[in-house]
């Protein structure tokens, strides 16, 4: 009986041939059973992900990286596009997008915040870096971490309880959208495994898994 679904490592994180003609369905159960036994080999790891052999919708792809974070400790930050020109495209309309974000709606921040640290936006904020316990973060807009939250976020600090707090990873001491608060407590506890939004929902503040390619945020045309 072949193989549906064949994993190799490369330079990138991982790849995944899947079979063109087998059933979705068939592929799927194959990945978590394959993940599930091999758990112990790949361990808790972060890293990215391509998928080979097939054309496969953003739902299935959806599907593939969920059954793999459910059936290993594997965290897939990112789905990596084995065409070299949609890369491209991607990445054009990504800096695109940011510099839209940085020059109307918000600004960015290169560096790590260390304890003591507060860092302060009238609008949005992106920060290329980890926000370290003890730190703070306030801004009126969303706040945007591309590294570590260990620290403290006040988003949506004109009480606009719409803003979002996005993470990489997150294990904040405290996480306040609006006039809502949610602390998490001293030890900075994760919330979950991978990239993570906070948002108000029913009058609380929840937080989400992001299980999808960060680029994915963004529309590309």
């Amino acid at each position: 009986m072949r193989s549906t679904v064949v994993i190799k490592g490369n330079k990138s994180g991982m790849s995944i041939y899947l079979d063109p003609e087998a059933p979705f369905e068939q592929i799927l159960m194959d990945i978590e059973k394959k993940f599930r036994e091999s758990a112990k080999f790949w361990g808790s790891v972060q890293m990215a992900l391509s998928l080979e052999g097939r054309a496969l919708t953003p739902n299935e792809e959806y599907q593939i990286v969920n059954a793999i974070m459910e059936s290993s400790q594997v965290e897939i930050l990112c789905l990596i596009d084995q065409d070299g020109e949609q890369i491209r495209r991607c990445e054009k309309a990504l800096n695109e997008k940011l510099m839209e974000l940085s020059s109307q709606t918000g600004q960015f921040y290169k560096g790590d915040l260390q304890r003591g640290d507060s860092l302060e936006s009238e609008a949005s904020i992106v920060i290329i870096g980890d926000v370290h316990h003890g730190a703070r973060v306030t801004a009126k807009g969303n706040i945007i971490i591309l590294g570590e939250l260990k620290g403290s976020v006040f988003a949506g600090a004109a009480g606009n309880a719409d803003a979002v707090v996005v993470a990489l990873d997150m294990a904040p001491i405290q996480i306040r959208i609006g006039e809502h608060s949610s602390r998490v407590g001293e030890k900075s506890k994760r919330l979950g495994r991978g990239p993570m939004i906070a948002s108000v929902t029913d009058g609380s503040i929840c937080t989400k898994a992001i299980k999808k390619s960060f680029l994915n945020m963004f529309e590309f045309k």
